[in-house]
This record gives C-alpha cells, sequence and structure tokens, in this order.
C-alpha cells in the first residue's frame, strides 16, 4: 500500500504549490487590511492633501469663480484677525483649566471606585454614564439648566444667590462650558486610570505596608510609578480633546457672547461652511494642526520615561 501523501510531501515535491502556500498568509493580511486603507485614504490622507492645498488659494465652497492661488494671503489675514487671537486664547484657556482638573478629578474617582467594596460597580456605572451620552444631548440639557430661570439658579437662590446668565455673560460663559465639559468626559478617563491601577500588583502595597508607609506615601511611591504611562496616555489625548472644543460652543453659544467662547476649530468651521471661505478655513485648520502637533510633542518630551531621559 503506497505511503499516504500528506501536505508537506506535495509542497516539496511541487515548489510551486510551496511558494502559493508561503504566500497566501501575506495575500489574506493585504485584503484584510483593504477597507482600512481605502477608508484611511478616503477619509484622512485626501482631505490632509486637499486643506494644504487650499490653504493657499482664495477657494469658496459654492462660486462660479474658479479657486487662485494667493499665497500666503490667508495667513496674513488669520494672524491679523483679533477674532482668530480671541479663539486661540479662549482655546488655550479651555486647555489649561481641562487638562489637569479632568485628569485630577479622574484618577480620585478611579481610586475611590478601584477600592473592593460592595455597589462599587453601580458607581462605575454612573460615573460612565454620561461619557455614552451624545454630547449634542448633553449640551442642549445644561444648556436649559444654565438659563437665567434654569435648575442651577433655583437652586442657587434657595441659599440666597443671585445667579448669573450663565450662557449670556462673556465673564462666565467659557467657564460654564468648562464645567459641563469636565462632567461629560471625566469618565472615559477614570476608566482609563482604572485600567491602569488594576495593572499594578498588589505584592507592592502589602511590602509598602510592611515597611510602615501609609496611604499618601504608597500612592507617591508605589501606585504614581506605576501610572507613568497611563498618566502620559491620559495627558495627551485630553489636550487633544481640549483643543478640539466644538459641539458644546456650536450648541449653547453659537461662539459668543462677544466671541467670549470662540475657538479654533469653531472658527474653521463658521468660516469654511456658514462664510463659505474654504480656502481662509483650510489655512486656519493648517494653524491648529501645527499648534496641536507642537504641544502634543512638548507634551510627550516633558513626560518621557526617565530611562528614555539618560
Amino acid at each position: 500500500m503506497p505511503p499516504a501523501v500528506t501536505p508537506d510531501r506535495a509542497a516539496a515535491r511541487n515548489p510551486r504549490s510551496r511558494t502559493t502556500l508561503g504566500h497566501q498568509p501575506v495575500t489574506v493580511a493585504w485584503l484584510m487590511l483593504v477597507p482600512a486603507i481605502i477608508l484611511m485614504v478616503t477619509f484622512l490622507i485626501i482631505p490632509i492633501i486637499l486643506t494644504f492645498g487650499l490653504a493657499f488659494t482664495n477657494a469658496r465652497l459654492i462660486s462660479p469663480e474658479p479657486a487662485r492661488f494667493i499665497g500666503l494671503d490667508n495667513f496674513t489675514r488669520l494672524f491679523a484677525s483679533p477674532t482668530f487671537w480671541r479663539s486661540l486664547q479662549n482655546t488655550v484657556v479651555f486647555a489649561l483649566v481641562i487638562v489637569p482638573v479632568q485628569s485630577a478629578i479622574a484618577l480620585g474617582l478611579a481610586l475611590l471606585i478601584n477600592a473592593k467594596v460592595r455597589g462599587v460597580n453601580f458607581f462605575r456605572t454612573v460615573y460612565f454614564l454620561p461619557v455614552v451620552t451624545s454630547m449634542v444631548v448633553v449640551s442642549m440639557l445644561w444648556m436649559f439648566m444654565y438659563q437665567p430661570n434654569g435648575l442651577i439658579n433655583v437652586l442657587l437662590a434657595k441659599i440666597g444667590i443671585d445667579g448669573p446668565d450663565w450662557l449670556g455673560d462673556p465673564r462666565t460663559a467659557l467657564f460654564a462650558i468648562i464645567v459641563l465639559s469636565i462632567w461629560q468626559a471625566v469618565g472615559m478617563h477614570m476608566v482609563i486610570w482604572l485600567s491602569g491601577l488594576q495593572t499594578i500588583p498588589g505584592e507592592l502595597y502589602e511590602a509598602a505596608a510592611l515597611d510602615g508607609a501609609g496611604p499618601w506615601r504608597q500612592f507617591l511611591h508605589v501606585t504614581w510609578p506605576g501610572l507613568r504611562q497611563t498618566a502620559t496616555f491620559i495627558l495627551i489625548t485630553i489636550t487633544i480633546a481640549a483643543f478640539s472644543l466644538f459641539t458644546q460652543v456650536n450648541i449653547m453659544t453659537q461662539g459668543g457672547p462677544l466671541d467670549s467662547t470662540s475657538t479654533v476649530v469653531f472658527q474653521a468651521v463658521r468660516t469654511g461652511f456658514q462664510q463659505q471661505q474654504t480656502g481662509y478655513a483650510s489655512a486656519i485648520s493648517l494653524v491648529f494642526f501645527a499648534i496641536v502637533l507642537v504641544v502634543s510633542l512638548i507634551q510627550r518630551y516633558l513626560t518621557r520615561d526617565k530611562e528614555a531621559r539618560r
């Protein structure tokens, strides 16, 4: 009876078959990557290329005249615009408040719900609930709460405080949006902090407790060093999200009053779609991209590991 021919023996007898079998996983991998590549090229690469091209033209969204190359005129106009500098100032102030406050609150909540106590899953759900709610819905709900006769002012009146027109006063409008943004997104970063906390071995806390370290010293010497990579990720993601502030402003204030809540992204969208100045909006987007890139690189450099500094 002749011996059975296995696939390996068949491939050894036929070199062409061996080559086909060897390249088959590579072919399947490329076929699986094709949808992702198409989406990335269509919605990322091509828009970036168009933005770079349109930023140096006078293109409009709807215009009978073709776009014309105008060099750096859009950037000259942008840097001379008081609205742009006010929008950039609002964006920077928003980021400077959001990044430390939101990350600190999220870390505090993560430390609280990391404890093994009864009912902790309920609080995890409550803290994370705003994250899964649409920002449009959240903004509309808070807009009603911020009305002069809204819930917040009603509660303040019960303790003898006359609440302001939160969204109608330039002195309080940006602060009101900051509070809303922290409340809505803190649950997401709480979950990220929590995942980092659960990677720290419990033996380290036991050893620290045996050495006489209290809760604060355990946090400084065990918890915080173990969260270094998590902290870097959170700080960068919060910073990028803070600089991208748009939905809350678009729903609640439309950049007002007196441009007190206008941001760079909101100005770019309003210029490109409402005012139909596509070339000028592209210039704003390029400047915004450069600012976020520089800030992220600086932040990554300052939060790099000690081993990388050597």
